[in-house]
């Protein structure tokens, strides 16, 4: 037998960057350095109904998102914000806010400084502050309102509202040499010059390098890898990751699960945000359960239970695997608000749902807790196993019932508070 090394086992690289502090009274979030990738959401209400903003902001925070933007727009929106962020504080929620402005941004900061007071964080894009000599004026303005109230910022690049004069004359630059680049890259080069540029002035104007966060967000996965890659080079501070208008359903999870999933894997990124378009009916939260299941996926964080399930084949006589299956993971994600705390190291179980013999009892054993569903031919029986060995076995008709209450009480029993207690 030919003797060679172990095979490698891969993780995600080690990320290196600055660490921001993004604060809300004695709720702080960090940002970068050896905090865990962080995720983001962002409202789709009107910031001036702020009861229905605060309602979603609740839902979103409860959901995992540990911080969440919200629209600042017009005056109204920004005579708001400290309402929602009351609103909020009655609720007991306490995720730090982020104002997302565009065009009047100086304005309104200055204007109402209620609401530069209750927001934790601006998200400034270079791209639509101002022409000319007013951006360096108006982009300033927002800067020392940051600076006053001692806010982070997210200096935030899109390609659809780039900074037309910075590319009109990384064009020229380019025509001029002898092998021309391709037009996207120039794109690239526009993207980046602008994110590092004006956090530089920035600085110049006195921020610390730890209160800024960068962003290039586009619309392409190969396109994000190549920004992002290039801007990882060139900079030490936190950056925030996500495919700008990533699109809806299949396509806009697809698509952000690849892109932000490779620069995870290679160190990239500090925090991130799945921007779908929601279906009608569908959740705002949903955004929030896939950006966590990239991250739970690629071993960097664990937020909620994970739940094994059979996909289903000939082998299998109905959908009663899927049933459960569903039914367990709804359970789990309905409960974690309250099981975070209650049951500390609960988002950790492993919970195995199986619909036939071939891969139920391995897949099963290998849990914490596991089922294996009767199949085609399959005597009407199904075994669970508890901690890897086969405990008992469930008949009838109430099986997913039964399941489900089991479940409940490995919970109690494994991560409870006399758990605890007898661990200590």
């Amino acid at each position: 037998m030919q003797t060679c090394l172990p095979i490698e086992s891969a993780f995600p690289k080690a990320h290196h960057s600055l660490q921001s502090r993004v604060v809300w009274g004695s709720r702080v979030v960090t940002v970068g350095g050896d905090a865990p990738v962080r995720v983001q959401s962002m409202t789709n209400t009107d910031t001036v109904d702020a009861i229905g903003t605060a309602i979603q902001v609740k839902e979103l925070a409860l959901a995992g998102s540990e911080m969440v933007r919200i629209t600042v727009n017009t005056p109204e929106a920004a005579a708001a914000v400290p309402y929602v962020r009351e609103q909020l504080d009655r609720m007991g929620i306490d995720v730090p806010l982020i104002g997302d402005f565009h065009y009047n941004g100086h304005r309104l900061l200055t204007d109402y400084p209620a609401c530069a007071q209750a927001l934790s964080k601006y998200r400034i894009n270079p791209g639509n502050v101002g022409k000319g000599n007013k951006r360096d004026t108006q982009f300033g303005q927002m800067i020392e309102a940051a600076l006053r109230w001692n806010k982070v910022v997210r200096i935030g690049v899109n390609w659809g509202s780039l900074d037309q004069e910075l590319l009109a004359s990384l064009m020229d630059e380019n025509s001029a040499r002898s092998a021309p680049w391709d037009a996207r890259q120039v794109m690239y080069e526009a993207l980046i010059t602008s994110a590092i540029d004006s956090a530089q002035r920035a600085e110049d104007m006195g921020m610390r390098r730890d209160q800024i966060i960068l962003s290039c967000k586009v619309s392409g996965v190969q396109d994000l890898i190549s920004v992002y890659r290039e801007l990882a080079k060139r900079t030490d501070h936190a950056l925030h990751l996500g495919l700008t208008e990533a699109g809806m359903g299949t396509k806009g999870t697809v698509a952000s699960a690849t892109a932000l999933s490779i620069l995870l894997q290679e160190g990239i990124g500090d925090t991130i945000r799945v921007s779908l378009t929601p279906q009608p009916g569908e959740a705002r939260t949903q955004e929030v359960v896939i950006a966590s299941e990239i991250l739970q996926a690629l071993g960097l964080r664990t937020f909620v239970p994970s739940v094994t399930a059979c996909p289903g084949c000939g082998r299998t006589t109905s959908t009663t695997f899927q049933e459960l299956a569903k039914q367990i993971d709804d359970f789990l994600r309905a409960q974690m608000p309250v099981w975070r705390e209650q049951y500390p190291g609960v988002e950790g179980l492993r919970v195995a749902v199986m619909g036939c013999i071939v891969n139920g009892p391995g897949e099963s054993k290998h849990a914490d807790i596991g089922i294996s569903l009767p199949g085609s031919g399959e005597a009407p029986a199904a075994p669970v196993f508890i901690d890897g060995e086969k405990r008992l076995t469930l008949r009838g008709d109430n099986i997913a019932q039964e399941f489900q209450v089991i479940v409940e009480n490995y919970i109690e029993k494994r991560f409870g508070a006399h758990a605890v207690a007898q661990a200590s």
